[in-house]
């Protein structure tokens, strides 16, 4: 996924999250409802500071805008698998232990 298809992803959440049509957005953006939906299926891609516009229209500050968050919850994921084996570990060797000691 390239810069831009994560621009046009969390540009589409985020407003759909927040119950903001394309026709509002483009409106509270001061533009036609046609530069959001050409926005929105990579047939154009704004300049930084409608980009800025976007994101005070959404009330999200812009870097969110092009936050990999695929890649985020992977690493995310990533590191609560290790926790989890970490945590089994732990309780397996409790449990040797227990049984060690009380079952002789």
């Amino acid at each position: 996924m390239d810069l831009q298809d994560i621009f046009i992803s969390n540009l589409k959440l985020i407003r759909k999250s927040k119950n903001i049509t394309q026709e509002k957005l483009a409106e509270m953006c001061n533009t036609d409802t046609a530069y959001i939906g050409q926005i929105e299926t990579k047939k154009r891609f704004p300049r930084i500071n409608f980009i800025e516009k976007i994101a005070e229209a959404l009330d999200v500050d812009a870097y969110l805008l092009f936050k990999n968050k695929s890649e985020e919850s992977s690493k995310q994921k990533h590191r609560i698998d290790e926790l989890k084996s970490e945590l089994f570990n732990l309780i397996d060797d409790d449990i040797e232990s227990f049984l060690r000691k009380h079952c002789k």
